[in-house]
Formats: C-alpha cells, structure tokens, sequence
C-alpha cells in the first residue's frame, strides 16, 4: 500500500508543508483537505494518494473508507544547477530543487479496534466467565523461623521495621 513520486519538480521545503498537512489523516478527509488547497504541491500530492489508494484497492483488496496516512516522506532529489547573468560577465549559480516523495497507507485505528471489540465479543459468548481471586486479597501468613544463636523463635512478615537511628552529637560527614 505504497506510492512513490520521484524527481518531481517543486522544491521539497515546499512539499513538506503539504505532507505535514495530510500526515495522519483518513485517506477521505485528506482527498478533500487536498482538492480545497490551492498549491502545486497540493496536486502531485493528491494524485499519489490517489494512486496509493488505487494500489490498495488492486493488490491488497482493501476498502477505500478503511485507509489512512500512514508517512508520507519528501526528501530532496537531484537539483536543476541554472544560472542568473550578473555584472562583468559572471553567472551567479542557482539550484532548482527536485523531491522525492513517498507515501505509505495503513488501516484506520478505528476499524482495528471495531474489528477487536467484535472478537471480543464473539469469544465471550462461546465461552464462560471464570472468576480468580485478586492476589491482594490472598491471605499474609507470618513465616516461623528459628534462630540458632538464641532460644526465642523468630516470626518474620513482609513488613520490614526500621531501626532506630543512633546519634552521637556529631554532625554528619
């Protein structure tokens, strides 16, 4: 579900302004931001998300309706090197910049998470509801210890007690 656009001639600062207009939008909503625009940049881009459109519909069988942008890169291609006479019979150099665009479509969030919900569903209803008990309501039981260097059995719980802090008078260092 992919369309490339390759040396074509507007720069590509000024290309990017129309990606990042259409960056993430459904491929519907985006058509129309599009056709209301009025830029060169606005057509080129509009007939490749056309094409990419057309390429999912042909090769992936994808709805129209399901799509969205997902990227859409303008990075720069070769430049035309013109020059501009000046004085004393010099040339002064200019470059007229070429881009390469590259659109890439996926499926909406939204029909992803519709197609979930309905599987959700469809498992639920085949199989019953098990319940487990929360781990925060299993019972604590204190753990018996002995220890052997005295007679007096030792319980240790998860709780841990802090000792007491011991001062000398001294400031710390």
């Amino acid at each position: 579900m992919k369309a490339y656009l390759r040396s074509a001639r507007i720069a590509p600062k000024k290309a990017n302004i129309i990606a990042m207009m259409v960056r993430g939008m459904r491929v519907d909503a985006a058509l129309s931001a599009l056709s209301k625009t009025n830029k060169k940049g606005a057509r080129m881009v509009e007939e490749l998300v056309k094409s990419a459109v057309a390429n999912a519909q042909h090769n992936d069988k994808q709805k129209a309706g399901n799509l969205m942008i997902k990227t859409i890169i303008v990075n720069q291609g070769t430049a035309y090197r013109r020059g501009v006479p000046m004085a004393r019979g010099r040339m002064r150099m200019m470059n007229k910049f070429m881009s390469h665009i590259t659109l890439a479509l996926g499926i909406a969030d939204g029909v992803h998470a519709e197609a979930q919900a309905k599987k959700e569903v469809k498992a639920a209803a085949k199989k019953p509801a098990t319940t487990k008990k929360p781990a925060s309501q299993a019972t604590k039981t204190p753990v018996k210890e002995t220890n052997t260097s005295s007679t007096q059995p030792v319980t240790a719980t998860s709780e841990v007690q802090a000792e007491p802090v011991v001062s000398d008078g001294s400031s710390p260092s």
